[in-house]
């Protein structure tokens, strides 16, 4: 046994590894991030030109700072872009034949995958592959692509929230990781959840956690009160076996309804994660019992406002993306339509403790169409935020952590239907890209005035902003096994 342990010690320093970093806590320590890629949405604007994938400057001393400096447009009209992954991460830091070189551009609504070539040129990406909707359909019946994570098989597996006729399918879809061809399902045949939507896996406690949406048919024109009232948005995370490949318990969540983004601890080791559930506002913890099931408690609840001049009387927070620091010290969150972005201290995670609040526009702001009658957390409605001149529609939503855990970068598009719907002025007015300082002493939030990357004046016009990536991997593409 000695044996083998020093003949295994050093391939944890070996001088060439692969993509990645060791720990979540070296990866703390890697560079500072210098240029940010994040996929821009032209479907429902009114603008016929296709989605791309934008390449914006982020470091300090360049003279293209806070620019967008390339532009990647896709073949087709109207994909959605959404969401991206990697060919690989740090669940393959072990092995030094492989390198983080593709971005994976899954479509939300067109259901192809984009594979993109930023190894070449990280600054000038090109399209290297395109997955069409047909071949996913065919092999996996399903579509509807949206999460993209790299497994330490070097496979990469994609998930899904319905069936090519748009019908609830919560499924996986396998690609190789060299060729990109699609393999078929991750799950055994039959064995998809209802609906789907996030996943994040932790192989030491051989274990996978799926969260759900809603049918792609529900959600595709725009949100409609009464398919919660029916029952049609999801409201249960399932855990999956992970070596079997197959459902083992589905957890009903109580005040949990559209749980959407699955954050596992860091650390390996750890046997419990959050997800953000959307329209009830909560933050829930899931959890390993001694017994070897998993259970899942409200942590965190942000109290709906009492309001006038919107869609419904009461506005929930809108809980829509959650990340966590890679020292597993902070959660951060977004409420999209009141509008704050929050940093809660989880050292204990049970109980996690408010320590930094930051509004960045939402639909409660002084002078606009809402007045809120009653507020369980807030004096007087926020003021309207203007950075470097503009006005920012939309509300804070994307959100993405430097390594070293003190800034946050920050989009404003949900998805282009319910932006349109929830927020006008983005469609007319593009999304914004801001950035906050954090405050990783004591917790806190501050703006950085100087920051703006305004995707209301792109040549081809207003476009929307989504999920921000860094080349080297980031707290919420990166995995450790």
């Amino acid at each position: 046994m000695d044996r083998i342990l020093e003949l295994e010690l050093p391939a944890t320093k070996c001088e060439k590894c692969g993509p990645g970093y060791p720990t979540p806590l070296e990866a703390m320590k890697g560079p500072r991030e210098e240029i940010i890629y994040l996929p821009c949405i032209y479907r429902n604007t009114g603008i016929e030109a296709p989605d791309y994938l934008a390449t914006v400057d982020v470091d300090p001393k360049s003279p293209h700072y806070c620019q967008v400096i390339h532009r990647l447009p896709m073949p087709n009209l109207k994909d959605e872009l959404h969401h991206s992954g990697w060919n690989t991460c740090s669940s393959c830091f072990g092995d030094s034949t492989k390198s983080r070189t593709k971005l994976m551009l899954p479509c939300l609504m067109s259901s192809r995958i984009y594979v993109v070539d930023v190894g070449s040129e990280p600054r000038a990406p090109k399209l290297h592959k395109v997955i069409e909707a047909e071949d996913i359909h065919a092999k996996c019946d399903l579509g509807y692509v949206h999460t993209s994570h790299c497994l330490a098989s070097g496979e990469v597996m994609v998930s899904s929230l319905g069936d090519p006729k748009g019908n609830g399918k919560g499924g996986f879809v396998l690609l190789d990781g060299e060729t990109f061809e699609v393999k078929g399902t991750w799950e055994r045949p039959g064995g998809a959840a209802p609906m789907g939507y996030d996943f994040w896996y932790q192989p030491r406690h051989n274990v996978m956690i799926s969260s759900e949406w809603a049918a792609p048919n529900v959600f595709r024109d725009g949100f409609n009160p009464a398919d919660v009232e029916a029952g049609l948005y999801g409201s249960h995370l399932h855990v999956w076996d992970w070596q079997r490949h197959e459902i083992v318990q589905t957890l009903p969540l109580q005040d949990g309804l559209i749980p959407l983004e699955v954050r596992f601890l860091h650390n390996p080791d750890a046997a419990q994660g959050f997800v953000g559930c959307a329209l009830s506002s909560t933050i829930q913890r899931f959890y390993k019992n001694q017994g070897g099931t998993w259970s899942v408690e409200k942590v965190i609840q942000v109290p709906p406002k009492k309001v006038k001049g919107w869609m419904l009387p009461e506005m929930p927070g809108l809980i829509t993306d959650i990340l966590l620091s890679l020292d597993d010290r902070f959660l951060y969150f977004s409420n999209w339509l009141h509008g704050d972005l929050r940093q809660y201290d989880i050292s204990d995670p049970q109980r996690p403790r408010l320590t930094g609040q930051l509004f960045l526009g939402g639909s409660i702001v002084k002078g606009g169409p809402v007045q809120v009658l009653e507020d369980q957390e807030l004096k007087s409605q926020p003021e309207p935020l203007v950075v470097k001149g503009k006005r920012v529609p939309g509300g804070p939503q994307m959100i993405q952590l430097s390594l070293d855990g003190k800034r946050l970068y920050v989009t404003t598009s949900l998805y282009s239907a319910w932006d349109k719907q929830f927020y006008p002025d983005l469609i007319r007015e593009g999304s914004v890209m801001l950035q906050i300082d954090v405050d990783t002493v004591k917790g806190g939030l501050k703006l950085n005035p100087n920051f703006l990357v305004d995707f209301g004046k792109e040549p081809l016009g207003p476009a929307l902003a989504h999920e921000l990536r860094y080349p080297g991997g980031d707290c919420s593409s990166d995995i450790w096994v």
